[in-house]
């Protein structure tokens, strides 16, 4: 086949004059064998004009989608239909990626039309090499050859993206050996926020969303791999844009690589949430999947979204498609309890702040309006919420619907928000018309609202307004009472209830009312309770705790027993598993639980009585073990061990380890405050059993970050005077050790680096030889060396990141401990004209620290010390103060001249002046 012949044919094509003669010269020879591959030569040829080489891109396109499948005759016809020759197939194939990789955009894009009709007819039968050939460039150290032979790739996975998953076999195959390359290739280039990169970034995302879009292969993506995407979803979605990319035209803006990138991420989040990660929405071979998915990934994600949905919020530009699909993820996630418990604080800002403003009438809107009124109609009243071209107010409405359905309090919330801004005389005309709009999406929630119980919720509504007339609010609250005693419709006495708690908590009046009928009310807000299993029944329970707390004293224990009983019948029931409502039942019991305990922590009796039931249930969770509980099972263990330790709860410490050992240890935050009250308020018993203290150790060993460090400072600083080494041998070089260790692999925190310093620093205060013992016998890894030196050059170096109080006194009396060292470490010597420097910024740190709270909480001094959050993260301060006073001098003189001698005039009378009021001080029988 002349190949000058065919060029002249294709260049005739552009040329009108020359377009029909040229026509009738292709048409006459593209039944010629080798016909196809030469039209491939050109394409890829460098030397060929560029209009004719799109030419022959485009006829060989036409040929391929129309000739290259085998064709059996027409009934009743015996020859065979034209297709194009097995030789010639063969070339193509052979060359094809090449094609794809080598071409313009404008002409690759009907390469990857002719690829996607090749895979689709001939692989895996006759193109198994396909897999070899995209492999082959893909493995390239040629950065250029990846974005080719990624969309060849896209070809393959798109043919396979909507077949059986029984008949997605070869696909899978080619993508063990693809996916781990294409996920490598993504974490490389992450980093890299140039466009060429990006692109890449793209495109691999859009190959992950054609795998993972109708069917989820398990087989290939287990939880390890999913968790590896989903690391690399999060970062592209939490990483800035150019700031560049402001300058170009709004309306160009979602046409940017950047911003595409995000969107083909979202379109994964979101299909991944919907489809395989929504426990009780999915089918049963992806039941464990979605469980997975839902406790591991989802509320890290949707923390993101949040930030994406919150610069919108703060106009910031963020394009509709992104803006879509996050509000799509958000809605996705008001369905689960877990979700809902981290959403539900930003539900009132998401609502009014983002999801009104673009239910609104708005600028935008205004213009497609005037320029065209028909593409104005088809946008807004698009229903695909997944359509990319759908406006992000049809997922602002679909979210507000299904909040208001799913979440009882923001219906409430937007309809008062709705009723402002329609009655304000003043409210913007597009602010009331989103306030319409927004009652209508509402409007068949609202037509199922019987009148009575509506009634109630306008009371609800209103109940922050000022009553002039005091008989009017006294009427409204004994009509309130009665339809939450005395009415025998449920959904009367949930709204009365709810409307009750809201005018006691706004209406000073209402709530004196009210406090003779405190028991019955309450009694019947958990009758209420135990028949609906209603979760905003158990808010509206805590608040009339807190509000009525002198009267809830004397049936606080009934009614501990009573939600224990909900609670446990919650959990034992045959749907809790399938129910997210259920879960966020059980949650709200248990934080109304712990609101009891709060509100009697000053009536010791009343706690006894209370611990039984609480263990009750913590035992109930434990066992299961529901592990979304824990955070409250251990706030409720916190509280029953505020005042003291019971034999009990010692037991529970060690029920508390067993499970630490295997799914706790995300927990360790919420675990600490509960350690630390068995430190500080039971030190005598802690110290009598060596296992409680190898169990705390062995937890904080195993955690080995800022909490941990802290409470081992101070279990050292409770248990200073008290042998704690005579209870378990070597416990405090054991302490020193785990926090030393630490240090030497590295820490990139100051945080972290100076709570491990201080842990050291106590165990030199506890016993200073003990503690340089421990540092000289302890080395780097594959080193001699001691690591004396490295610490106190180490605690040098961080003095000015000693912040706090707490730490700052520590850090000097450790410094004080170090001068009067009679056998002083080498490395001391070499930093002596560091240490008073760095007393002097300590203290000058308090000055002005003391300085700062007396003067915005002049009675804080005063209160220091009292009360249960006192005791909570007090670090042993009633001890570190002891037998110390700052700037002591010493009888070495050689060693006091190399203290003193770098120090400037100013410098030394600061330190006098220290000293002087230190023995003021010290006189008066007063601690600093």
């Amino acid at each position: 086949m002349d190949p000058n012949r065919i060029m002249t044919a294709l260049k005739g094509t552009i040329d009108p004059g020359l377009r029909r003669a040229a026509e009738t010269e292709l048409n006459q020879s593209f039944k010629i064998i080798n016909f196809a591959p030469t039209l491939l030569q050109v394409i890829m040829s460098d030397m060929v004009e560029f209009p004719v080489r799109q030419a022959a891109a485009i006829y060989l396109k036409n040929m391929v989608s129309q000739y290259w499948q085998d064709r059996e005759p027409a009934p009743g016809q015996v020859t065979f239909p034209f297709n194009i020759h097995e030789n010639d197939r063969q070339q193509i194939r052979e060359h094809i990626v090449e094609a794809v990789i080598q071409s313009p955009e404008s002409i690759r894009a009907q390469l990857t039309m002719c690829l996607r009709a090749i895979i689709k007819h001939d692989f895996p039968g006759r193109w198994t090499g396909v897999v070899d050939k995209i492999g082959a460039y893909l493995g390239s150290n040629k950065s250029s050859s990846w974005y080719g032979s990624l969309l060849s790739l896209y070809q393959l996975v798109k043919t396979y993206e909507y077949k059986k998953p029984e008949e997605r076999g070869p696909l899978l195959v080619a993508m063990q050996l693809f996916l781990p390359r294409v996920q490598a290739l993504l974490s490389q280039l992450l980093p890299d926020v140039t466009a060429a990169s990006v692109l890449i970034q793209k495109q691999i995302l859009k190959i992950f969303h054609s795998l993972v879009q109708f069917s989820l292969p398990l087989q290939l993506i287990n939880n390890t791999v999913m968790t590896q995407w989903m690391e690399i979803l999060r970062a592209v979605m939490d990483r800035d844009v150019p700031p560049e990319t402001l300058e170009v035209d709004e309306d160009d803006r979602p046409e940017l690589v950047w911003w595409k990138c995000k969107k083909w991420a979202l379109h994964i989040i979101t299909r991944l949430f919907e489809r395989y990660g929504s426990p009780g929405n999915v089918t049963k071979e992806y039941c464990e999947f979605a469980d997975f998915f839902l406790r591991t990934y989802a509320v890290g994600i949707q923390q993101v979204l949040l930030k994406v949905v919150d610069e919108h919020r703060q106009r910031r530009y963020v394009t509709p498609q992104v803006l879509q699909q996050s509000l799509n993820y958000l809605s996705q996630g008001l369905s689960h309890s877990l979700t809902w418990k981290h959403m539900k604080p930003h539900m009132q800002t998401l609502c009014q702040e983002v999801v009104f403003p673009l239910m609104c009438y708005r600028d935008e809107d205004d213009k497609l309006w005037q320029e065209d009124p028909y593409e104005y109609i088809r946008v807004k009243f698009s229903k695909d919420l997944y359509d990319d071209h759908a406006l992000p107010a049809t997922a602002a409405q679909s979210l507000l619907s299904k909040a208001a359905r799913k979440r009882k309090e923001v219906l409430p919330q937007m309809m008062e928000f709705c009723h402002q801004t329609l009655m304000s005389p003043t409210a913007d005309p597009r602010r009331k018309d989103g306030a319409l709009h927004c009652i209508g999406a509402l409007a068949e929630l609202l037509r199922k609202c019987s009148l009575f119980p509506q009634s109630c919720w306008v009371l609800h509504c209103f109940s922050p307004l000022r009553f002039h007339d005091e008989v009017s609010l006294r009427n409204a609250v004994e009509l309130v009472k009665q339809d939450l005693i005395a009415d025998k419709e449920m959904p009367v006495k949930v709204e009365a209830a709810i409307a009750l708690q809201a005018l006691v908590s706004h209406q000073e009046e209402a709530k004196r009312y009210i406090r003779p009928y405190v028991r019955p009310v309450m009694q019947e807000l958990l009758h209420i309770v135990k028949e609906t299993e209603n979760d905003d029944l158990t808010n509206v329970i805590q608040k009339m705790i807190c509000e009525y707390n002198q009267e809830v004293a004397t049936i606080a224990v009934d009614m501990t027993q009573n939600l224990a009983e909900i609670f446990m019948r919650v959990l034992q029931s045959e749907e809790y598993e399938e129910s997210e409502d259920k879960t966020v039942m059980a949650l709200g019991i248990l934080s109304t639980i712990d609101t009891i305990l709060t509100v009697m922590e000053d009536h010791k009796e009343i706690t006894q009585q209370l611990e039984g039931i609480c263990l009750q249930v913590i035992g109930l969770v434990l066992q299961k073990p529901i592990i979304e509980f824990y955070e409250e099972i251990l706030s409720l263990a916190f509280g029953l061990t505020c005042q003291s330790v019971s034999p009990q709860m010692w037991q529970l410490l060690g029920v508390l380890f067993q499970v630490f050992q295997h799914d706790c240890f995300d927990y360790f935050t919420d675990l600490m405050p509960l350690l630390h009250n068995y430190v500080t308020v039971d030190t005598d018993m802690l110290l009598s059993n060596p296992k409680h203290l190898e169990v705390i150790y062995t937890m904080c060993k195993k955690e080995a970050e800022c909490h941990a460090a802290k409470l081992l400072e101070v279990i050292v600083l409770q248990c200073r005077g008290r042998g704690i080494d005579q209870v378990r041998p070597r416990v405090h070089p054991l302490f020193v050790e785990a926090v030393l260790e630490r240090l030497t692999r590295g820490v990139k925190t100051s945080e972290l680096r100076t709570m491990c310093l201080q842990v050291a620093i106590a165990g030199l205060y506890y016993n200073p030889p003990l503690l340089v013992h421990t540092l000289e016998n302890m080395h780097f890894p594959n080193s001699d060396q001691p690591i004396t030196a490295h610490f106190i050059n180490q605690w040098m170096n961080d003095t000015e990141f000693f912040l706090g109080l707490h730490d700052r006194k520590m850090c000097i009396i450790g410094l004080s401990v170090l001068m009067e060292l009679p056998s002083r470490p080498e490395a001391l010597e070499g930093v002596a004209a560091q240490v008073l420097p760095s007393v002097l910024l300590l203290f000058l740190g308090l000055k002005h620290l003391y300085a700062s709270r007396l003067l915005h909480k002049p009675d804080l001094m005063a209160r220091a010390g009292r009360g249960r959050g006192a005791r909570r993260w007090g670090g042993g301060e009633e001890q570190d103060g002891e037998g110390r006073e700052g700037g002591r001098t010493t009888s070495d003189t050689s060693w006091y001249q190399k203290l003193t001698a770098p120090l400037s005039d100013e410098q030394k009378k600061q330190l006098q002046e220290i000293y002087s009021q230190s023995q003021q001080r010290t006189a008066a029988k007063g601690q600093w």
